[in-house]
């Protein structure tokens, strides 16, 4: 019964967010997490809840607690990792984003969260590799493309730059274009 009872309140909080009742799943959230200080769900949809308002530091002690119950768990690793990037904690943040690797090697999310943290420490060279395994997971997507260009650009590899906006302009062209702007090249052509 007590199960039933802590599901069905997490699932009302979330529909109290859907809705724009913030108020009232924050309180309902507190309440669990008050409740069941220990079950990874709730202290993951408070944290959620918390990260949404900006509550940063809040929101990565709920995910630290969740993430030390469920240490396996790729998803809670990986949003974890993101709250620490929200902090400019990017040391901790890698440290994290591997973590979640190590429990699934195809996160390509926490692929993309390791190469931006090591781009912002300026660690070129190490962002490749998470950036080039991101856009295999992810073709479509042009974020993995545009960081792994703008990367390749730093790196000095024009040429490798002047492929991916080429690569880009098939499915993405205004992003192709950004690209191409911001590095210098002239704009893609239409497809």
């Amino acid at each position: 019964m007590q199960a039933l009872r802590r599901k069905g309140l997490l699932r009302l909080a979330g529909w109290a967010r859907v809705f724009g009742a913030k108020a009232v799943a924050q309180r309902m959230l507190e309440t669990l997490r008050d409740e069941y200080p220990d079950d990874p769900a709730v202290l993951v949809q408070l944290g959620f809840h918390y990260a949404e308002e900006k509550r940063w530091r809040e929101a990565l002690a709920l995910m630290t607690r969740a993430a030390e119950r469920k240490p396996g768990d790729a998803e809670i690793v990986f949003n974890r990792a993101y709250l620490m990037q929200q902090l400019n904690d990017h040391h901790g943040a890698i440290e994290a984003f591997r973590a979640a690797l190590a429990a699934n090697p195809d996160h390509d999310r926490a692929l993309y969260g390791l190469a931006l943290s090591l781009i912002a420490l300026r660690r070129l060279d190490e962002a490749v590799a998470p950036l080039e395994r991101n856009t295999k997971l992810q073709p479509m997507s042009p974020y993995g493309w545009y960081q792994l260009g703008r990367v390749q650009f730093d790196r000095g590899k024009p040429e490798k730059t002047e492929a991916i906006i080429a690569h880009l302009a098939k499915f993405e062209p205004k992003v192709a274009a950004q690209l191409a702007r911001e590095t210098g090249f002239p704009p893609p052509p239409r497809p």
